[in-house]
């Protein structure tokens, strides 16, 4: 009985929730991919500096 109570008030929660429309989830995608295209570019430079500085002292 727990369970179908609980399964019965997920529905219920469902139905309240604000979904995002289609241009707003673009929008989010977009940032999220951009932001991970950023990230890898610096820390890769990061990576490139490290492995030039070490060569370096080796």
């Amino acid at each position: 009985m727990k369970f179908i109570n609980f399964l019965k008030s997920v529905v219920q929660e469902m139905k309240e929730v604000t979904w995002p429309n289609a241009q707003e989830t673009r929008r989010d995608t977009s940032t999220v991919v951009g932001t991970s295209i950023l990230m890898a570019i610096f820390l890769g430079c990061i990576d490139w500096f490290f492995q030039w500085a070490l060569q370096l002292f080796a």
